[in-house]
């Protein structure tokens, strides 16, 4: 550093980066720990608070005292000392080993001054730098074996094609689910029949909006199961409210208007990185423009915009870790790539990404074509030698409709209940029994059994 550029850095002031220091080492450790363990930041020491300079001697032995300062941090940090025009520039770098402490006491800066943290603040400090994870922790609002939702865990065992050969119980220690002081979060998100009385804001929460803001709802439908049913459920919602377009071919193939894939993938991603100590709802709207999908905590300490999809850094490693088990999620720090390449190969808009320290969104434009109109794909014929391209375009309805949702549904699990189907498709319980006495009128449907323990039966 030059003497013009010490003068230019004195002119900016005292500030999140940067501290006066008139003489000598008095509460030095404490600005330095507090450096550390926020962005890093220079210590002038021969400037005083109005920023005026009194150049020091014998900076050899302040230098010592300095790094001695540094190395009693816990753990011991490596500070640099630069002479300039008679000042001393500590410049301590942000750590890859916070927090620190000095003399057992933690800080961090803000603004121009260096605070001790409170209990609180070392609390959200840890699990914002990913030191300690929430999904590991017991929790205390869970009680084992009550709590415990048999079916969820069924649905888990077969997802994770895990042999069910050993009592509950020893399966969830062996993954770390079940601590010796009760179900962890993570265990509480996958196995509670209502996840929002044990982890509160953990329901999916999806909305239909007219137009382009949220000032009329059209449709709303909160999910609050167990995880793998509250995704599913958001996925049938998102498929029955978006458009689909026909590619008429050699076969006729459907494709959403968004890709599904990314859209699954979307929503995977908010329900595994997501902060679940924030009490809001992850959130799914549907607009005549978008699609939104927002999920509280914003980005992982450490974690900018620029790293997203290169860097890895997991905020509930357990939970991602059962996921991955169930199928449902790849490799950590992918997902955002895979996304991208799916948009780019059925030629739609790559999402945006916003997030802040509150809340991470990606948004997903739909197609500009609306209803009543698709376009198909390209089927080649030969005109004497000359192979020739020609295009077709049929007029479709590119909603799907609920009797043909409520068919699907039954396909899938003919003993699913009315309301079962209704929660499934995201459509109101009168809708899909109007779309049932429709099917059994058409007699492409038909209810076979006693009234209870009966069936539901697809006639094709």
């Amino acid at each position: 550093m030059t003497p013009g550029e010490l003068e230019a850095l004195i002119a900016v002031g005292e500030g999140t980066m940067l501290e006066f220091k008139r003489s000598g080492t008095a509460h030095l450790g404490r600005e330095i720990c507090a450096f550390a363990n926020t962005l890093g930041g220079r210590i002038l020491i021969g400037v005083d608070d109005s920023g005026q300079p009194h150049p020091l001697q014998h900076l050899n032995a302040l230098r010592s005292e300095i790094q001695t300062i540094a190395r009693n941090l816990e753990p011991p940090l490596m500070v640099e000392c630069d002479e300039v025009a008679g000042i001393l520039v500590v410049r301590v770098p942000e750590s890859r080993h916070k927090p620190h402490s000095t003399a057992g006491k933690f800080y961090l800066r803000e603004g121009a001054s260096s605070q001790q943290m409170n209990r609180d603040e070392i609390r959200e400090f840890f699990y914002r730098e990913g030191l300690i994870y929430f999904d590991e922790k017991a929790n205390d609002r869970f009680r084992w074996p009550d709590d415990f939702y048999e079916e969820a865990f069924a649905a888990f065992l077969e997802a994770g094609r895990i042999t069910p050969a050993l009592p509950a119980e020893t399966i969830l220690r062996n993954l770390g689910l079940l601590k010796p002081d009760g179900m962890s979060y993570a265990g509480s998100l996958l196995f509670s029949r209502h996840v929002s009385r044990f982890v509160p804001g953990a329901a999916v929460n999806c909305s239909l909006f007219q137009g382009r803001a949220t000032t009329r709802v059209l449709d709303q439908k909160v999910f609050d199961a167990d995880l793998l049913s509250n995704y599913r459920s958001a996925i049938n919602y998102l498929l029955s409210h978006l458009n689909t377009r026909y590619e008429i071919g050699v076969e006729r193939k459907e494709q959403l208007e968004i890709p599904e894939g990314a859209l699954r993938e979307a929503l995977l991603n908010a329900m595994a990185h997501r902060d679940y100590r924030k009490p809001g709802d992850l959130q799914v709207h549907i607009f005549q423009d978008r699609v939104e999908i927002i999920n509280p905590g914003g980005l992982v300490g450490g974690m900018t915009l620029e790293k997203l999809g290169s860097v890895s850094l997991p905020r509930n490693p357990l939970l991602f870790g059962m996921m991955h088990r169930m199928g449902l999620v790849e490799k950590i720090g992918s997902g955002l790539k895979r996304i991208a390449d799916m948009c780019r190969e059925q030629q739609t808009a790559p999402p945006e990404i916003q997030a802040d320290q509150d809340w991470f969104r990606i948004v997903f434009q739909r197609a500009a074509t609306g209803v009543g109109e698709v376009l198909s794909g390209k089927r080649r014929e030969s005109v004497g030698k000359t192979p020739v391209e020609t295009t077709v375009k049929t007029p479709v309805e590119t909603t799907v409709k609920t009797p043909d949702l409520v068919l699907s549904a039954f396909r899938e699990d003919p003993q699913r209940t009315l309301a079962e189907v209704a929660d499934a498709i995201g459509k109101s319980i009168r809708a899909v029994e109007r779309a049932s006495a429709k099917l059994i009128k058409a007699g492409k449907l038909r209810y076979v059994g006693p009234k209870k323990g009966g069936r539901w039966e697809v006639l094709e």
